[in-house]
């Protein structure tokens, strides 16, 4: 379980990145996270995560508070962060037993993830390569399997699908099905609007630091047109939201 409470974030203390926001997302669930390019996505993610301090509010993972109790937060998630780029010159491998240490996993339930993981995204014959020498996609895919490695109860998910092949993707998106269904939570951005409307359960569209929705696609539909896509209700919110704000600054 996800709870962001009253957490803002400014750059240079006058640019508000993120503006009291507010989410609780459930176990069980698979929560897509959508915006336009700038809206507060990736700076709400590394605030979940711990990689930046919000300035007000707390967040808490599993009940664990990412400020109160870092060290215990972050063991409960797994982070695919939107930029794949990572020690080029480790081979893929020594990449994921390293993680492996980090996590505290034993060798042989490491071995066995690893061996189950790389499979599942094609990326086997890989493994004894240097990272450096993989394609974005198959850094994609060392990522993931990192993240994964210590079997975390939740994923945090930053456009995970750039780069990936569609056999991948497909085979992303089930584990992240599994996942959910097994009654973990996964949260992920995304700027593909038709992958959120077949997969999440609940979602949140973020605009210029401010959530403009969150809950289920049927909710945003008696909010709008019942036969309206999730693409048509987006741009509206969004468009809705940016004349608001333009007129608040009149």
């Amino acid at each position: 379980m996800i709870e962001i409470q009253g957490v803002s974030k400014s750059y240079h203390g006058d640019v508000k990145a993120v503006d009291n926001i507010d989410l609780s997302i459930d176990a069980g669930r698979i929560f897509g996270f959508l915006g336009p390019n700038g809206a507060g996505k990736t700076t709400t993610i590394k605030m979940i995560t711990g990689i930046l301090s919000p300035d007000s509010g707390d967040i808490v993972l599993n009940g664990k508070s990412i400020i109160k109790d870092p060290f215990a937060a972050k063991s409960c998630f797994g982070l695919v962060p939107d930029d794949p780029n990572i020690f080029p010159r480790l081979r893929g491998v020594e990449y994921l037993r390293f993680l492996g240490d980090v996590y505290k996993v034993p060798s042989d339930i490491r071995a066995e993830r690893i061996k189950k993981l790389a499979s599942r995204l094609a990326l086997t014959d890989a493994l004894g390569d240097r990272i450096q020498s993989y394609s974005h996609g198959m850094r994609q895919k060392l990522m993931i399997i990192g993240a994964l490695i210590h079997d975390p109860d939740i994923w945090i998910l930053d456009e995970p699908m750039t780069g990936l092949d569609p056999q991948s993707s497909y085979e992303l998106k089930t584990m992240m099905r599994e996942h959910a269904d097994a009654g973990n939570t996964v949260f992920f951005s995304t700027h593909v609007l038709e992958v959120a409307e077949r997969i999440c359960d609940e979602l949140a569209i973020i605009d210029r630091g401010h959530i403009r929705f969150s809950g289920t696609l049927a909710e945003m539909r008696e909010l709008s047109r019942a036969d309206d896509s999730l693409e048509a209700m987006f741009l509206r919110l969004v468009s809705e939201g940016s004349a608001a704000s333009e007129e608040g600054q009149a």
